[in-house]
């Protein structure tokens, strides 16, 4: 069992106590500290794998963190201010999680890429038409956009999700898309032509800030330049 604590609040930090020859895998870049006696290998895990994590959005290439000579240390920081979220992954109870999800696993679990079997639920529910799917045996660590919110659902229950929301599911759900109603509320409702529907059984994590709304709420107040007209460039703040 893989001994760690999760640190930080709203900006996490996991840090991770791997035993004697213990090895953990994460994307390049992820790694933020670590004990000497962690010795790290970069490589693609196979050309099939690597050509999946980049149409999902990832990097091409795992970095393997291993502790030589006794038990190590080494810490993993989530890139946007959020949550950190460990999850147990058995056989049968894999994980599907959005791109930019992963942050680390134990060695002996598959990141590989995942195919919405739905062509609408990819195009148009927001979610992307392909995400990852994590399985195996062993923790994986996930970085979500703000407060993350979990959910239990039972057989047949139904869930709403806004596009963007969705963190992370386990594969026992699926996704599908519903059009919302009403001529007002697509063209005033601000909510766009299209939700997430996820069904059970399964456990549903949405996260309260994705990263792409976040980015388009800040256009409006980041700097822009112009020229001022005598070949200079005015530096212009918001709407001004």
């Amino acid at each position: 069992m893989l001994k760690y604590e999760i640190e930080g609040g709203n900006l996490p930090v996991v840090i991770c106590y791997p035993e004697a020859n213990q090895t953990l895998c994460s994307e390049r870049g992820s790694m933020s500290w670590m004990s000497p006696n962690m010795q790290m290998e970069t490589h693609t895990g196979g050309f099939k794998k690597a050509i999946g994590r980049l149409f999902s959005g990832e990097s091409i290439f795992l970095n393997e963190y291993t502790a030589l000579g006794g038990s190590g240390m080494i810490a993993f920081a989530s890139t946007f201010p959020g949550s950190i979220i460990p999850f147990e992954v058995h056989p049968g109870n894999g994980l599907i999680i959005q791109k930019k999800g992963f942050l680390a696993m134990e060695k002996g679990l598959d990141l590989s890429v995942h195919f919405q079997k739905k062509l609408g639920s990819g195009f148009f529910g927001g979610e992307g038409f392909i995400l990852q799917k994590v399985s195996g045996e062993g923790t994986v660590f996930l970085e979500i956009d703000g407060h993350c919110k979990e959910y239990t659902l039972a057989a047949g229950e139904t869930i709403i999700v806004d596009t963007g929301y969705l963190a992370a599911m386990t594969e026992s759900c699926s996704m599908d898309i519903q059009t919302v109603k009403g001529a007002k509320n697509i063209f005033f409702g601000g909510e766009g032509l299209f939700h997430t529907r996820i069904t059970g059984p399964g456990k549903v994590y949405l996260q309260s800030m994705p990263l792409y709304q976040t980015a388009q709420a800040l256009i409006p107040y980041l700097p822009h330049s112009s020229s001022d007209g005598d070949g200079g460039i005015k530096i212009n703040f918001g709407n001004d």
